[in-house]
């Protein structure tokens, strides 16, 4: 039996002082550059966060029922609703001037309880307004600010932090 050997390049990124490896079989940089390839992982990142936001916080991690029709209504469900929160965390974020990723997705679904307790008092009609109002921050939509990340340094031979 013959062992073929295929070639690969490794491409390395350093993002502060963190270092990031990447290995695919595109040798050519003129055809994936360094920068596309890291790009392409931080958006496979992103699909990997929204299955792990849909199984923990919507449930999708458990079936409720066996039959093939169910088990397909229940997870075009649980991603429509997945949808609409994203929808409405931009929405707010729109409202609010910030940054998408400053509104929590977490927070804007567990207040979607109390803005159902104010709707039906007749103390909200909108919830883009409800989450946006200050007198309801104390329900956490706005993550607080982090430590900046470092840019990416994308030249040949990145400078020491």
């Amino acid at each position: 039996m013959a062992h073929q050997f295929l070639t690969l390049r490794l491409i390395e990124i350093k993002v502060g002082k963190t270092s990031y490896s990447y290995i695919t079989s595109i040798l050519d940089p003129n055809i994936l550059p360094s920068y596309v390839v890291a790009d392409l992982y931080r958006r496979r990142w992103r699909i990997e966060e929204a299955f792990y936001t849909v199984k923990r916080l919507l449930g999708l991690s458990y079936l409720w029922t066996g039959s093939i029709n169910g088990v397909k209504l229940q997870v075009w469900a649980t991603w429509l609703f997945y949808a609409v929160l994203v929808d409405l965390r931009d929405a707010v974020a729109d409202e609010l001037s910030l940054p998408f990723d400053r509104i929590s997705l977490e927070m804007i679904f567990g207040g979607l309880y109390y803005f159902s307790v104010a709707y039906d008092k007749g103390k909200a009609e909108d919830p883009i307004q409800y989450f946006a109002a200050k007198e309801n921050q104390d329900l956490g939509i706005v993550k607080a600010l982090r430590k900046p990340v470092s840019k990416l340094d994308l030249s040949p031979f990145p400078t020491p932090s």
